[in-house]
């Protein structure tokens, strides 16, 4: 039986966390899972994607107001109004997330993932960061701003995630004893950092790699 095994990313903006998740995602050949999961959760529960989003760890995340009033089709021409608290909502989230991880292995970038699946010892929490001036430079090119609107859109965002990740989590966000491992991307660059953190899966769930 093939040994199944779960690997978190908590990222910085602009740190290149998604696209080091994707990378070692593809080299080990497993599920990479990122806004996909907002998608599962909303197919699976009958609500509506933009419920998922509100409280989703990309917005600047708050807890106030900490219900959310949501319209769902009961039928075709009746609708029930109610509340969904953002407890709820990471709720159905995390189990979709509990429940891919039993089905084989992947990779889980953000939403507290790493506190989704405490409960497994075959896990690996990595956190991802970067010096300022490279995730300054990565997030103007990608989204085609002002280096001074990308550092408040850095800026910003962190915030919500630290928010989202604290309160849901009870940890803090990017500290060294949140997680596994910490790595600062811009010492070794994209490329090299998935090299690393494949090193890393291969003597921590003893796997072995043709294709490195």
């Amino acid at each position: 039986m093939t040994r199944k095994y779960v690997i978190t990313i908590g990222r910085q903006l602009g740190s290149g966390g998604r696209e080091i998740g994707q990378k070692l995602a593809a080299r080990l050949g497993i599920p990479f899972y990122d806004k996909e999961l907002i998608r599962i959760a909303s197919k699976e529960s009958g609500l509506k994607e933009e419920f998922f989003e509100r409280v989703d760890e990309q917005k600047h995340f708050s807890l106030f107001p900490g219900l959310l009033g949501i319209r769902t089709a009961i039928t075709d021409d009746f609708f029930s109004n109610y509340y969904l608290s953002n407890e709820t909502l990471f709720k159905i989230q995390s189990d979709v997330m509990r429940r891919l991880a039993e089905e084989g292995s992947c990779i889980f970038v953000g939403r507290c993932a790493d506190y989704v699946v405490k409960e497994r010892r075959d896990s690996l929490n990595v956190f991802i960061s970067a010096d300022m001036d490279d995730r300054i430079r990565r997030i103007s090119e990608s989204h085609k701003i002002t280096d001074g609107k990308a550092r408040d859109l850095i800026e910003k965002t962190d915030k919500g995630r630290s928010g989202y990740y604290n309160y849901f989590s009870g940890k803090t966000w990017g500290a060294a004893e949140s997680y596994h491992l910490c790595i600062n991307s811009s010492l070794l660059g994209i490329d090299e950092t998935v090299n690393l953190l494949l090193r890393v899966a291969r003597e921590r769930f003893g796997l072995t790699l043709d294709h490195q």
